[in-house]
């Protein structure tokens, strides 16, 4: 049989080629036309010109295929049928699985590792170098042969070392047998992330669940030191050099307490490390952990009971801080090492868009389970919706990333090294402008730097340091000076009546006594630190306030809440524009001062201006909270109440700030605040249906039909009337429409009227419940039928039949106000119907006058401003007192029950404005009375809200509502006592 004549690289391929790279691919094709046999050549001929260009452009741009291919040619034909084709999920493993099952030896597993990982590396190049791969699925590659050398050696190596030490197993407890221990592996960095590159090394963290010991052997282990020699087997597997060469280097310096530390702790020591000495670099490298090999099972358990230690629940802006601080040291070590042309170091490397990133992660991450993940291209994606990065920013970001990344790439191909270097040898920028897709280094070269620049922009605008340059130096020394308690007492009161505070020994004890504050005493150096760089921000921008005495007194309230947290320090630090809108806002109100000191984690509201000052529509609320709560797993209760009580108390926060910024009129605040509430209404009815469903089924209609979700929430008063206030409780009644003879048909069914009771129950839980952020509101469930004594959720006739005969009529007046705020659509119209049956009644009005007169009679004498202790001098209580909000309330309300008979229109709506609108249209009242009871009902609500951000109570001076009184009280006179 004649020999088959080694074929030839086409003439036209050479062409493709700069001629310094066409000589050296001439050169090496001869050495590997010497190497082969004629089997090999025989597999390489009639091959398309296609392929010769791929080889081409890989031999000229990675000398390690060439070696490879040169110490065995065998390689290259092998490769043929995977060189075109991406690997199915898994395929990594089951190749290697097969591989290894015919190691009987160390130094056989040894032997088939490397020359897999070569095979698979000199593929994956091939394929990166003819982009037949785009960057995102050669990192995906690399991470997957990774994961599967990482997991089939510790598979070959578990069973190796349980044939000779015995298998471990946990401790035996009472009831509950010893189990079989393994190791969990797991990847930290690009590894974790599934962004590993060509010639990266692994870190890797090992970790057993629990102690014990081995069994089924003659000499048994405790666990930890059969762990422990399974670690350094592993290890030597993976990265030991021999003949071969090596799998991957492996990094083991991330583990708890680093070099010094066990090599495989167990996971309560983990756990115990990262809660009581984890430090903000650890936080970082733990975004990107990921079980890689292993007990699967026992390392998802693992990474989410460390989870807690990376993602703060609270919005950590000392994150910043800790990123600029690492940036800080690589830029020294760029600077030591002369790493300028380091394309991941280097300024606008692939180290500065990792951290732009990881900085909102670490931030928010806690907060939105949406960033609780490891590849970057996710999660720069999510920054535009997230945290309001501009598109053009998160997309110019990840381009450049794209390119630092490929140059990464075509760097390491050359030789296998771990190098992020631009060459500086001419031959080698030849090669790298050709891998590239580049004609010369120089045009290379100024497209990366624009990449850089556009890189250098964006980390800067996010994690550059804080300008602390200030013109007026001298004044920002000298509130330095005052906080430190550096100027003795009379200096320091002159200073701070220089200023403008118009009680300048108050402020200066309020800043003494803050000093002297123990928690302050105690703050460790970082705390310290902290506070020392806020507080003469904070004292300057208090002093350009009208009252700057008061407004300190206000915001160190702030400042003591967080002392233990001072994170949020930092959030003030990083933003001056949130610093600047607490010192306002809390000047305005003390009511404002007071909500952001119980609930610090609501600083994040200040940062951006324009949604501080424009509150969302119901829509936007719907959806918002929606999106908020579909990112909790369903079951995770706790958690969606927490979600729920963050949602309500910074959109509140939204309106106040509003309201005292005067962008919004009172009828809108009213508007917002009852919208806040019907969102969160609907968000804690559909917890607890989902919680009574899953639990119970699904309630019946008829046998073996289910009902639709036939329940609703009635607001009663504030909330019925869209006249909701900062404080108010809720006024509730909860109704159902189900078959009262029916059960639900779950696994543990109940009764229908059980399962709609324990709904209601439920609901007034979620709603009630103080958790660690407070409360959402108090409710009031006393206006359901027959007050506190009735059931409390009732069938939609048992509250007609109720209503039609023994409701009193202060019942009907409070229904006047009554609508659906949550729940079924259908069962909303047919309440809607009931109310307008009940009041729409015939009524006898002289009958209904005196009711009405001796209810609010009642109310006046015991809720007036003759029953207040808060004054001795003659005041105006604003709701109670005559001419005031409810005898407004109650003129409505008997102007509706008297004549919706035959006027319908009068309990169209549910709000005072608009009844009183339609008693004018329909000539119930004059057009003056009518004006002017809508007037002094918006004036008494807007002196009422003013008075409730003030923290002052609704009793006014007697003179200063006079007229407006007089004249409501002399509309109620003609109306009432007709």
């Amino acid at each position: 049989m004649p020999l088959t004549m080694p074929p030839s690289i086409p003439a036209s391929c050479y062409d493709l080629l700069p001629a310094s790279l066409a000589s050296e691919l001439q050169t090496n094709w001869q050495r590997y036309q010497d190497q082969a046999d004629s089997d090999q050549f025989e597999q390489l001929q009639e091959l398309p010109e296609a392929f010769w260009q791929q080889l081409s452009r890989c031999w000229s741009g990675s000398l390690f295929v060439v070696e490879q291919c040169l110490n065995r040619p065998e390689l290259l034909p092998d490769l043929l049928p995977d060189l075109e084709r991406s690997y199915d999920e898994g395929e990594y493993a089951r190749r290697l699985e097969q591989i290894l099952a015919s190691a009987e030896t160390e130094n056989e597993l040894h032997r088939c590792l490397r020359q897999f990982r070569h095979r698979e590396m000199s593929r994956i190049i091939w394929r990166d170098l003819n982009r037949l791969a785009e960057m995102e699925q050669t990192t995906a590659d690399l991470s997957a042969l990774a994961d599967a050398c990482i997991d089939q050696a510790l598979n070959w190596l578990y069973r190796w070392a349980c044939d000779k030490w015995g298998t471990p197993h946990s401790r035996a407890r009472e009831g509950q047998p010893a189990q079989p221990q393994q190791m969990v592996v797991i990847g930290m960095g690009k590894l974790g992330a599934g962004e590993l590159n060509l010639s990266s090394d692994i870190d890797l963290i090992f970790a057993f669940p629990e102690m014990g010991e081995t069994e089924g052997a003659r000499r048994c282990l405790d666990n930890a030191s059969f762990f422990n020699k399974l670690g350094q087997k592993l290890i030597q597997a993976l990265d030991q050099q021999t003949a071969d060469g090596f799998v991957f280097r492996v990094d083991m310096r991330l583990r708890p307490y680093g070099q010094s530390g066990i090599l495989v702790p167990n996971f309560a020591a983990m756990e115990e490390y990262y809660q009581d000495q984890g430090r903000d670099w650890e936080r970082y490298a733990m975004i990107k952990a990921r079980v890689v090999a292993g007990d699967q099972q026992a390392g998802a358990q693992l990474m989410a009971d460390l989870r807690p230690f990376v993602y703060r629940k609270y919005l950590d802006y000392s994150a910043f801080e800790s990123l600029r601080e690492m940036k800080a040291m690589i830029n020294r070590e760029v600077r030591r090492k002369q790493l300028h042309g380091n394309v991941k170091l280097g300024p606008g490397g692939i180290r500065e868009v990792e951290f732009v990133a990881q900085a909102f992660q670490l931030i928010r991450g806690g907060r939105d389970s949406r960033l609780q993940q490891r590849e970057l291209k996710t999660i720069l994606s999510l920054l535009p919706d997230a945290v309001g990065m501009p598109e053009q920013a998160a997309d110019e970001l990840y381009q450049a990333y794209r390119m630092l990344r490929n140059a990464e790439h075509a760097i390491q191909a050359v030789q296998d090294r771990q190098t992020q270097e631009l060459p500086t040898e001419e031959l080698e920028q030849i090669r790298i402008a050709f891998s590239m897709g580049f004609e010369r280094w120089e045009d290379f070269i100024a497209e990366l730097e624009q990449q850089r620049a556009k890189v250098r922009h964006h980390f800067a605008e996010v994690i550059a340091p804080v300008d602390d340059s200030d013109d007026d130096e001298s004044n920002d020394d000298s509130w330095a000076l005052l906080w430190k308690g550096e100027l003795d007492e009379t200096s320091a009161v002159a200073e701070f009546s220089a200023q403008g505070f118009e009680q300048p020994e108050q402020a200066q004890k309020l800043l003494d006594n803050l000093r002297s504050n123990r928690k302050v005493l105690a703050l460790q150096s970082i705390g310290r630190e902290r506070l020392d760089r806020v507080m003469p921000l904070l004292l300057q921008a208090v002093a350009g306030q009208p009252q700057p005495t008061q407004t300190l007194e206000r915001t160190l309230q702030l400042i003591d809440s967080v002392l233990r947290r001072s994170a949020y320090l930092v959030l003030l630090w990083e933003n001056p524009g949130a610093l600047a809108q607490l010192v306002k806002l809390c000047s305005a109100s003390p009511w404002f001062a007071e909500q952001l000191a119980k609930q610090p984690i609501l600083l994040d509201e200040l940062i951006d201006v324009t949604s501080l000052y424009a509150p969302p529509n119901k829509e936007q609320l719907q959806q918002e909270l929606r999106q908020q709560l579909l990112r909790i797993p369903e079951e995770d209760v706790e958690q969606l109440m927490e979600a729920l009580r963050y949602f309500k108390h910074a959109h509140v926060l939204r309106v106040a700030a509003a309201e005292i910024s005067g962008a919004l009129p009172l009828m809108k605040v009213s508007d917002y605040l009852t919208y806040i509430a019907e969102v969160v209404l609907e968000g804690a009815l559909d917890i607890a249906w989902r919680i009574l469903t899953d639990k119970h089924g699904l309630p019946q209609q008829s046998a073996g039909v289910p009902c639709e979700r036939d329940f609703i929430v009635v607001g009663y008063g504030k909330v019925g009337g869209l006249e909701l206030s900062y404080g108010s409780d809720l006024d509730l009644v909860f109704i159902h429409d189900g078959a009262l003879n029916q059960h639900t048909d779950g696994n543990k069914p109940i009764d229908n009227q059980v399962f709609f009771t324990r709904l209601g129950q439920k609901i007034i839980h979620i709603l009630n419940t103080f958790t660690t952020s407070g409360q959402l509101y108090e409710v009031d469930m006393r206006l359901r039928p027959s007050g506190n004594s009735g059931m409390l959720v009732s069938s939609l006739k048992a509250f007609r039949d109720y209503q039609l005969s023994e409701a009193w009529t202060w019942e009907h007046q409070a229904l006047v106000r009554a609508r659906v705020v949550a729940g079924s659509p259908t069962l909303q119209q047919r309440f809607e119907a009931v109310r307008a049956e009940v009041l729409s009644r015939q009524r006898e009005l002289p009958k209904l006058r005196t009711e009405v007169i001796d209810m609010r009679r009642k109310m006046r004498e015991h809720l007036g401003s003759s029953q207040s202790d808060d004054t001795d001098s003659a005041v105006f209580h604003l709701k109670q007192d005559s001419g005031g909000i409810v005898d407004i309330e109650f003129m409505v309300q008997y102007l509706a029950l008297a004549y919706s008979e035959q006027q319908p229109a009068l309990i169209e709506y549910t709000d005072n404005i608009r009844i009183l609108e339609a008693a004018e249209r329909l000539e119930r009242l004059s057009v003056e009375d009518a004006e002017l009871l809508r007037e002094a009902y918006k004036t008494y609500r807007s002196v009422g809200h003013s008075r409730a951000l003030q923290e002052q109570s609704s009793l006014v001076d007697d003179q200063q509502l006079g007229e407006l009184r007089a004249k409501v009280a002399g509309i109620w006179k003609q109306l009432m006592d007709a």
